[in-house]
């Protein structure tokens, strides 16, 4: 019902709604000092329904376990929302290491560049102008037109963490292409989804969970007044998109979203690891 009504809400509105709701445990937390400068209060974190910290130490680990992000990598952070996965970085990233990440929400953007770039001049944030009717609907811009503002082949490792799960088929296959483009040849892109195969749906109806029951052949949708709230994928067409983009699956952990054992799955969403691979000559 939450969630409901949450949708029911403009980009800008859900954020205000999110900073009234938290607004008496925030100013606990200012007069108390019990938040530090690199935790943004409750109220602006505009992702996530978890702790801050904990989810970006825990995302952190399994980039290094799963993906084999190392310190000296210099990374792009695509959706990098209010730092979540910043903050962390900024103690793993070694000086030789750095980071770069954009978002379409600006006062995310705005936060970090106050609160994490003056400490970390290596750590830099962009803010880009898309439309999405989850976060932003102050733009027509698509995100299957934006080019990427970095360089080809610039980066070591690429992640997205709950970006694909908020974008519609043609705005991920553009995102594909540019991750492509910007990173080195045989590098890592770590990225999360909700994957829907035999297993996930029949497990998904059995639970009382999140559900994806609006079938448009590739992809599902939980909300059809806000699309992009949750989107689902069909395997297939992903492992298909993948392959003809340039890059191999080095491994799919399925989450616990649709029902299946928590203690037996990484994390709530499914992560894919994939390597960018050049064409054979």
């Amino acid at each position: 019902m939450k969630r409901e009504i949450y949708y029911k809400l403009g980009p800008r509105f859900r954020r205000i709604a999110r900073r009234i709701y938290y607004f008496p445990v925030d100013l606990y937390d200012s007069i108390t000092g019990k938040r530090n400068t690199l935790t943004p209060p409750k109220g602006r974190v505009f992702i996530g329904s978890g702790d801050f910290t904990n989810q970006g130490t825990r995302i952190l680990k399994q980039m290094k376990e799963l993906g084999g992000l190392k310190p000296d990598d210099r990374v792009l952070d695509v959706g990098c929302g209010i730092g979540r996965l910043a903050v962390p970085l900024t103690q793993y990233l070694s000086t030789n290491g750095s980071y770069e990440g954009f978002d379409i929400v600006k006062s995310g953007i705005r936060w970090c560049l106050k609160h994490i770039h003056p400490s970390y001049p290596n750590f830099n944030f962009k803010h880009v102008d898309l439309k999405n009717d989850l976060y932003n609907l102050k733009t027509e811009t698509k995100a299957k037109d934006f080019v990427f503002p970095y360089n080809n082949e610039e980066f070591d490792f690429v992640f997205l963490t709950s970006v694909f799960t908020h974008m519609l088929p043609e705005d991920v296959e553009g995102y594909l292409s540019q991750i492509y483009r910007v990173l080195k040849n045989g590098s890592i892109c770590f990225c999360t989804f909700f994957i829907l195969n035999e297993e996930s749906k029949k497990l998904m109806n059995a639970s009382d969970g999140i559900r994806f029951n609006l079938n448009f052949g590739n992809y599902y949708l939980h909300d059809i007044n806000v699309k992009e709230a949750n989107v689902a994928f069909d395997e297939d067409y992903l492992k298909t998109l993948f392959t003809t983009g340039g890059f191999t699956v080095n491994r799919i952990s399925y989450g616990y979203w649709s029902g299946r054992n928590k203690n037996a799955s990484v994390d709530f969403q499914d992560i894919v690891v994939l390597k960018k691979v050049l064409p054979a000559k």
